[in-house]
């Protein structure tokens, strides 16, 4: 009897850290993808403004100053742009990254079940015969 509770027990723990790892290696995942679109908008937007800096530093007349202030607006918009469809696609990595999470759940909650219902259905079995 002692046995047959400490192979439950194990299975039951193996299949817990077997999820566990899987799990972690998913959100690690989105994690990793998320920072990385990050890290892409960042560099794009410091080479943008860089640019931008470089021009205003070699502004030296009026009409100049007003071709400034429109790339100025038009950088500003096209900033928010970018944060928005960045954010967006953060948004879409991490609602598949839950959703992968929960079908992880849902397999967790499955295996658990099968492994209490087989033995009772064994046990059932063996007092038929």
């Amino acid at each position: 009897m002692t046995q047959q509770i400490n192979n439950q027990l194990f299975a039951f723990t193996k299949q817990f850290t077997d999820s566990a790892f899987k799990a972690q290696a998913l959100a690690l995942k989105g994690l990793e993808t998320v920072a990385e679109l990050q890290l892409k908008a960042l560099e794009q937007q410091a080479k943008v403004s860089a640019e931008f800096v470089a021009e205003a530093l070699e502004t030296r007349d009026a009409n100049g100053l007003r071709s400034l202030w429109e790339k100025g607006t038009s950088l500003s918009r096209d900033n928010a742009e970018r944060s928005v469809a960045v954010s967006q696609e953060i948004l879409a990595i991490t609602q598949k990254t839950a959703e992968s999470l929960n079908a992880l759940v849902q397999e967790q909650r499955q295996a658990a079940n099968d492994a209490v219902t087989a033995p009772v259905a064994a046990a059932k079995k063996a007092a038929a015969k």
